[in-house]
């Protein structure tokens, strides 16, 4: 399994996933950058993700959907902060309507990803802070820790193939 760890620490408001994986910071990056290649791991097996925007620039919106099961939809986004390609990512993820415009009643993350050589390929720490711990809160109490958990593990498929 690729993830080797997840810490939640509620007063410093963030959730830190860290993985390994079996191959080079460049091809692991990949998983990022292409879209089709990001919806076949981005969302746990049971709600698969749809990328319709996709542009890894700041100042641009990528916007997406889960599709959960029974065919509901959950549309998010993520406005692009941070590129240095291929070691950082930064951006805010937040819940989205059905028209892709952001719920202001929702909580958003401020998400980094780095990724770092290491001698068997790639360690990736995901990192979101939230601006109180309640909304960490409500995100851990939608599932969200077992949700990333289960969509990291898939990129190792992904990257064998």
């Amino acid at each position: 399994m690729p993830v080797i760890d997840v810490a939640k620490d509620l007063d410093s408001r963030t959730i830190t996933v860290t993985s390994e994986f079996a191959a080079p910071v460049d091809r692991v990056w990949q998983i990022w950058e292409d879209p089709r290649q990001l919806e076949r791991w981005w969302g746990p097996p049971t709600h698969p993700a749809t990328f319709t925007e996709h542009e890894l620039a700041p100042g641009a919106r990528v916007k997406y959907h889960m599709t959960g099961p029974d065919g509901e939809v959950y549309p998010g986004y993520w406005d692009i902060t941070e590129v240095e390609k291929p070691t950082r990512l930064g951006y805010d993820d937040g819940f989205a309507d059905a028209d892709g415009n952001p719920q202001e009643s929702a909580p958003i993350g401020s998400s980094t990803v780095d990724l770092h050589p290491t001698d068997g390929g790639t360690r990736m720490v995901m990192t979101a802070t939230y601006p109180t711990a309640e909304d960490l809160q409500k995100v851990l109490d939608m599932g969200m820790e077992e949700g990333i958990t289960q969509a990291v593990n898939q990129v190792d498929g992904l990257l064998a193939a």
